[in-house]
């Protein structure tokens, strides 16, 4: 039986929460980096970015929508966005974004992991899909994932083929890992013929487990050989979404929570949400040197939503809020930038076409910045040092959410679960 802590007294702990991030200012230059240059450098820090900011990705973000978001980032201290697919405008529209800004201001430096989108035959369809034969849009895909590298090599510095696309949870569109061998392979070898820059990394991003740090069912040859192909892993982890599939880390017993404040109990989850993520990328490195191979492994996502009404809010894990983000988002870049590893957090602002349907859907609400440009938790410390000052996202200044009040925020604040002992 599940018993919920009550929020009484949350909110005195105001004072004992400075937990926004601190953001870094590298120096301004713009030199051409490469990837290797780039990824795990503390000074170049990366993220998930998509510029949508209606309920259909219909309608496109504009150039000049794109590159104000390019600015927020950039103050951010972000050096490195990733997309998602090609087959959208938005993609396109980036570099070029990025590419005017860089004309405009000298200084201006911005990187992209370009993504290209990865499914199986008759993926997102009414049709029975055929998850050992992929689509023929997979090559238009690439094609055009091979132009925009090499219309703009001095910011296209990693192409990742598929986003989550061997994972079998994905049941609408996943492929076998032979298919994302082959488009890498692919790649690879236009590089060695002159066909695209040679410093150019070339990777999948996908799940953890798919990279072979979970379920032994995923280890096969071609995972093998794709682990050897690729110029290093780009892995997911979650910790987020496992408060509710996998949440032995995350429920404490009453037992545990004796004596301790409400502060206390979140604060100790969002430590085991961290080790949980740090636990899942080591797996994948142990999957890989057990093959061995030595190759860098780099955080393609990880992230934590703020609003639920499904399973992670009041009626669900309790995950859900700005301040577990911030705790989280902290977390992650500390350790990252202790290892030397970037990290992509998931993502820079929110995206209301990802549960169109379902406004307080959590796929929505991943965003450190709201859509119409309120800083969450994370950033607020940023906003008071005047990081956005002079920056507008839809025409309004990057202010705080809740008005900056500290009370407010803390109502939606819960504890996790905590879980009655059986006295039998």
């Amino acid at each position: 039986m599940m018993k919920t802590i009550r929020t009484y007294g949350f909110i005195v702990v105001v004072i004992w929460m400075a937990t926004a991030c601190n953001t870094p200012h590298p120096k301004m230059n713009n030199s051409n980096k490469t990837a290797a240059e780039i990824l795990g450098n503390p000074d170049y820090l990366a993220i998930s970015y998509g510029g949508y900011r209606k309920n259909t990705r219909d309608v496109q973000p504009t150039i000049e929508e794109l590159k104000d978001d390019m600015k927020i980032l950039y103050a951010m201290g972000i050096r490195i966005i990733r997309t998602y697919n090609v087959h959208l405008l938005q993609a396109e529209n980036i570099l070029l974004a990025v590419s005017e800004l860089k004309k405009e201001n000298a200084s201006f430096e911005m990187y992209v992991m370009l993504g290209a989108w990865i499914d199986c035959l008759n993926a997102w369809t009414d049709q029975v899909v055929n998850h050992y034969v992929e689509s023929p849009r997979n090559e238009i895909e690439i094609d055009k994932a091979v132009e925009l590298a090499n219309k703009y090599p001095d910011i296209v510095k990693v192409l990742a083929v598929g986003n989550e696309a061997m994972v079998k949870w994905a049941e609408s569109y996943y492929v076998q890992p032979g298919i994302i061998l082959n488009w890498v392979s692919y790649l690879q070898t236009l590089k060695k013929e002159n066909k695209l820059p040679k410093d150019l990394w070339i990777t999948s991003s996908d799940d953890f487990a798919s990279w072979g740090g979970g379920d032994t069912a995923y280890h096969n040859e071609d995972l093998e050989d794709l682990i050897a192909a690729v110029d290093y892993i780009s892995m997911h982890t979650y910790p987020f979404h496992n408060t509710h599939y996998s949440p032995a880390f995350w429920e404490i017993t009453t037992e545990e929570a004796k004596g301790k404040t409400q502060k206390e109990l979140i604060d100790e989850a969002m430590l085991r949400a961290r080790d949980f993520a740090i636990a899942q990328y080591n797996n994948v490195k142990k999957y890989m040197e057990s093959l061995g191979v030595d190759k860098p492994i780099h955080i393609g996502e990880t992230g934590w939503a703020t609003i639920s009404n499904g399973y992670y809010g009041r009626k669900g894990s309790h995950a859900a809020d700005q301040y577990k983000q911030a705790k989280y988002y902290n977390l992650m870049r500390a350790w990252a930038k202790e290892n030397g590893i970037s990290c992509f957090f998931f993502e820079a602002f929110d995206e209301p076409w990802k549960e169109a349907h379902n406004v307080k859907g959590s796929e929505n609400h991943f965003g450190l910045i709201t859509v119409d440009g309120k800083a969450k938790y994370a950033l607020w410390d940023a906003v008071d040092n005047g990081t956005f000052d002079g920056l507008t996202r839809n025409g309004a200044p990057i202010t705080k959410t809740f008005n900056g009040l500290s009370e407010n925020l803390y109502i939606s604040v819960l504890p996790p679960n905590v879980l009655e002992l059986n006295p039998n």
